[in-house]
């Protein structure tokens, strides 16, 4: 369960990803129904610690208060050596298998400390090439939002850190819980790592009005066989113009985005509902439980009925 949290203070740590844990885990959102996190920052040495703009954060707590914790969060910070210290907190955390979540140029923390080696991972676009030079044993993916192999989770610049840590909640927590603390942050709920870094838009939500309306449109009839013909229609386009469209606008494809909202909605009805897998199947659109669960399994590494067995009421789950 993931419970303690805590956040490394680095000599050099960059502002705004630093808030971005901070935001994520360190404030209480149960009067939401949201999860409450013992989160502290740590540092090797208490006091003040330096920043990448120059002024500095004061932290009270040593690295001992992140030999127990649930989950070690690397912020971006300007990249070169780092005190073994950290390190070493960083190693102990991937063997005793707590999570381990970079963001940014975090990642480069982590590949000193060894845990890359033999994984998956990705960082910042402009830095992928030195990631791959500087530690030729991780395997970099400089495309994507962020990656997940085992417990190490290295995502792309500042917001793909919220992306991230909402990927570790929803994994650890469920649907639900990860749904609160973006909504609080307004902020989606729901970016897949696999998404692409490179979009033309800087913003993830759709600009074009004919393009919220067609989202919109999909997410009130999920349970629909929806094509890309029938949606370009509805947007008043070609059907090669609306999938460029959609894809400059939200960094995906329609259909990945329309199986990503999919799968949310799933996990919201078997957390929240007593509904047979067939039903939810039915009215999300997978058709049978059979394909929701092979979706469940390639997105979620989990199946629909593991998923209601961990993240559903109680009285639900065992109706």
């Amino acid at each position: 369960m993931l419970r303690k949290i805590a956040l490394l203070a680095i000599p050099g740590t960059a502002p705004f990803e630093f808030g971005v844990i901070c935001e994520v885990f360190g404030i209480d959102r149960s009067d939401s129904g949201g999860p409450v996190f013992d989160f502290s920052i740590v540092t090797a040495t208490p006091g003040p610690v330096p920043t990448s703009l120059g002024f500095d954060l004061m932290i009270d707590n040593d690295l001992s208060g992140a030999a127990d914790a649930d989950l070690i969060a690397v912020p971006a910070h300007s990249i070169g050596a780092v005190d073994e210290r950290y390190l070493d907190v960083i190693r102990a955390a991937a063997a005793r298998g707590a999570w381990v979540l970079s963001v940014c140029s975090g990642a480069f923390v982590l590949g000193q400390a060894g845990i890359l080696d033999g994984r998956r991972s990705t960082t910042h676009w402009m830095h992928t090439d030195r990631l791959m030079r500087q530690y030729p044993g991780t395997d970099v993916d400089p495309d994507v939002l962020f990656v997940e192999d085992r417990g190490v989770v290295t995502s792309a610049g500042t917001a793909s850190g919220i992306d991230a840590a909402l990927h570790i909640v929803r994994k650890e927590l469920g649907a639900s819980a990860a749904n609160v603390i973006a909504r609080r942050m307004v902020v989606p709920p729901q970016r897949d790592g696999g998404q692409s870094q490179y979009i033309e838009s800087p913003v993830v939500e759709c600009r074009s009005d004919s393009l919220v309306g067609v989202t919109e449109w999909m997410l009130e009839n999920l349970g629909e066989d929806l094509t890309i013909d029938q949606l370009a229609r509805k947007a008043l386009m070609s059907s090669r113009t609306f999938a460029r469209r959609f894809r400059a606008e939200t960094g995906t494809t329609p259909a990945a985005w329309l199986n990503r909202q999919r799968l949310l909605r799933a996990q919201q009805l078997l957390e929240e509902t007593s509904l047979g897998l067939e039903q939810i199947a039915a009215e999300t659109g997978f058709g049978s439980a059979a394909v929701m669960r092979h979706h469940f399994l390639k997105v979620l590494q989990t199946t629909p009925t593991a998923y209601r067995r961990a993240f559903g009421a109680p009285l639900r789950a065992a109706s």
